[in-house]
């Protein structure tokens, strides 16, 4: 192959479709199950639980961990091993902020870039993706999954004509990251209707070539993150009363103790 023929840019993140090596399936796996939530934060990732979850070695699971610890779903604390990233409130705004400059980048440049391979697949995921929306209205917890992974597949495609391969991986490290508060925090029956009205709208303005598709654009996100913070301090909230119930639990065992140290 000619070395001028090989495309520029950082090696491809997931092969969904098939991994390569027993290391890029356990990757994907323990990848998907924390931006799906089957990992809590904070959860610690064992992996002799793994392997036998996944039916997949050890060197191929620890090997998986490392680069999911790479990519920020996972930290690591010297000899205690590796746990699921912890979900804070200046996360979500640093990676909200973050997604919203670099997705609004992509499809500005998409706008003035893209051809018509680009216009086909910003139609066909739209279409996909709100054919899928009527569904969810009905069923949304049926369907969540479902919707996630064309939503996903909606705004790579605005993306897709930007022509940087590394704005579209940041992109998808960004989207990951994001999706996995959503995840968390955004309960699927309380989806806003406006979603999929922002939707049409930005697909609408990316063909027509306007770049007002951006300001929506940047609304939509924002509107999502507000959602996610949101919900994420009621969940804190809601939290509060069973740790102060727990703490409340553990004192006379404390005190006690105490009372039998000095006696």
């Amino acid at each position: 192959m000619n070395k001028n023929s090989i495309p520029w840019g950082p090696a491809p993140r997931r092969q969904i479709d098939a991994p390569k090596t027993l290391a890029d399936e356990a990757y994907q796996r323990i990848h998907d199950d924390i931006i799906r939530g089957v990992f809590a934060p904070n959860d610690k990732l064992q992996p002799d639980a793994l392997r036998e979850r996944y039916d997949i070695g050890l060197s191929p699971v620890r090997e998986a961990l490392s680069r999911v610890a790479l990519e920020g779903l996972a930290v690591t604390e010297g000899q205690r091993g590796f746990f699921v990233a912890p979900a804070t409130r200046q996360e979500l705004l640093d990676i909200a902020d973050l997604r919203i400059n670099f997705s609004v980048m992509s499809l500005e440049r998409s706008i003035r870039l893209g051809d018509d391979a680009w216009e086909n697949r910003v139609v066909t995921t739209y279409y996909q993706l709100s054919k899928l929306e009527n569904l969810t209205k009905r069923e949304p917890r049926t369907f969540h999954d479902e919707w996630e992974r064309r939503n996903r597949d909606f705004h790579q495609a605005l993306e897709s004509g930007c022509g940087s391969p590394w704005l579209l991986h940041f992109c998808d490290i960004l989207y990951d990251q994001l999706e996995r508060y959503r995840r968390r925090f955004v309960v699927y029956t309380d989806i806003h209707p406006t979603i999929a009205e922002e939707h049409r709208q930005i697909m609408e303005l990316a063909l027509a070539r306007d770049t007002a598709a951006c300001k929506v654009l940047k609304q939509h996100f924002e509107h999502a993150a507000q959602v996610i913070g949101s919900m994420m301090a009621e969940a804190t909230k809601a939290a509060a009363p069973a740790k102060k119930k727990a703490s409340a639990k553990a004192k006379p065992k404390s005190a006690k103790a105490a009372t039998s140290r000095v006696a």
